[in-house]
């Protein structure tokens, strides 16, 4: 006698509801533009995350990292999300070791900046400081830079 198996069906029910789910959260597009370089050197670091965790510089944790090129004293970098809230860093790279290089007292050698341009002083600013809603079609995020 053969047995019914409930496992095909329910695994194909749970693919067919994820990927609904999926079809109907839309890809945003995300435009963060740049300024305040002070050379054209190196590459655009940005890093987005979703959550706390891993905020400011684990790139492991993040939602998104990917660097651009520098294209003058603006940089436009285009990204695309689904909607919802954000926070995102960005690096000015400038020997393109996809990292944040300090000096020995651990102040940033390299540009940085954070969405919504939150004052930094000692510290990168906490994860709800710089997140930012997305919504669809399209977001535009602004972004300084700093050194110091």
């Amino acid at each position: 006698m053969k047995q019914f198996s409930l496992r095909a069906p329910l695994l194909i029910l749970i693919a067919i509801t994820g990927l609904t789910r999926f079809a109907h959260s839309e890809a945003c597009q995300v435009t963060v533009t740049v300024d305040g370089f002070r050379n054209h050197t190196g590459r655009l670091g940005v890093t987005v995350f979703r959550t706390p965790n891993g905020w400011p510089e684990n790139n492991e944790k993040a939602f998104f990292h990917d660097s651009f090129p520098i294209a003058g004293d603006q940089t436009a970098a285009r990204l695309t999300l689904p909607e919802g809230r954000y926070a995102i860093a960005i690096l000015h790279d400038e020997n393109s070791n996809h990292k944040l290089d300090r000096n020995f007292v651990g102040y940033p050698k390299e540009g940085f900046g954070f969405s919504n341009n939150p004052k930094v002083r000692l510290t990168a600013p906490g994860f709800d400081t710089a997140a930012t809603p997305v919504s669809c079609p399209s977001t535009e995020v602004s972004i300084h830079l700093i050194y110091k």
